[in-house]
């Protein structure tokens, strides 16, 4: 198939790597004109903008967006302004799934379907494949069935339903990863400075826990790979974005009466890093955010 892709981070530019890998011909634009000129060193057609994007696509055509939350509104409504009828846009990054139920039918009212694909795997995913949750219209999504079977593992990838589901499942995924990330980061903290046995090396313990554990798991494995290149972790300030999921999360069980103790706590911490509370937990946080998806590893 023949795709545009808008957003070449660090998770966009190794999915169109992937696809490319696949055989699938890519048409490429990013703010950031030196990874559209990296991606077209390997072998992405370059677009100077969305215009030029949409114009070397076939009609009707697929757009999928790797962008940060808050610039998608912007981004579909352009794209609605070109877009032949019958296009497919498909939202890969963090939204909102409140927010992609009402895109979905502004999107509707023009003549065109919006995918939404919960997409797991930060940077490892090119060389494993990703996790993709998909929600949306089943036609459309049977249509670009091929590209996310490029992008996703064997057995990573399934279609939930309408709009909004795979944005949802995405978002209890990451309110469930940070309760997760919370729990190792505490543990190894106590590990560090707890009075009674001072010097044990982490990445040992990571390494033992990851062979044969219950607690074994992706981010047990990198934490052993972390504590392993930089102990003390240097230079780690101890800062942990919050960006957005986990507080979805909260607000959607609150609205049901729920209540998420665990993932309430490490929103809270996380808030709290951001104020300057900062101790060896939150640097364990930002070293692992920073190994499994790229994110500033400093404010």
């Amino acid at each position: 198939m023949k795709i545009g892709f808008i957003g070449l981070g660090k998770m966009g530019a190794q999915m169109v790597a992937r696809l490319q890998k696949a055989k699938h011909e890519v048409v490429v634009t990013d703010l950031d004109q030196a990874a559209v000129a990296a991606a077209a060193e390997r072998g992405a057609i370059a677009a100077a903008d969305r215009d030029a994007l949409v114009a070397a696509l076939p009609a009707p055509a697929v757009v999928w967006l790797m962008i940060p939350a808050q610039f998608v509104d912007s981004e579909i409504d352009a794209l609605l302004t070109i877009l032949p009828h019958g296009s497919i846009i498909i939202d890969g990054g963090n939204s909102d799934f409140r927010l992609t139920r009402k895109r979905a039918e502004r999107c509707a009212m023009a003549g065109v379907e919006l995918i939404d694909v919960g997409t797991s795997g930060g940077i490892l995913g090119l060389k494993n494949g990703f996790s993709m949750m998909v929600g949306g219209d089943k036609v459309a999504f049977a249509t670009v069935e091929p590209i996310i079977q490029a992008l996703a593992q064997s057995e990573g990838y399934q279609y939930f339903g309408t709009h909004g589901a795979g944005h949802y499942i995405k978002m209890v995924h990451n309110a469930i990863e940070y309760g997760m990330m919370e729990s190792y980061a505490e543990g190894f903290r106590l590990l560090k400075e707890g009075a009674d046995y001072p010097g044990l090396d982490l990445g040992l313990i990571a390494n033992v826990w990851q062979h044969g554990s219950i607690i074994a798991s992706n981010l047990n494995s990198l934490s052993a790979q972390i504590f392993a290149a930089n102990p003390e972790l240097s230079g780690v300030e101890g800062f942990v974005a919050e960006s957005g999921e986990a507080r979805w999360a909260l607000e959607t069980a609150r609205a049901q009466q729920m209540k998420l103790p665990a993932v309430q706590i490490a929103l809270d911490v996380r808030r709290a890093s951001e104020q300057g509370q900062i101790n060896f937990a939150t640097k364990v946080l930002a070293a692992m955010r920073h190994a499994f998806g790229g994110h500033k590893l400093n404010k």
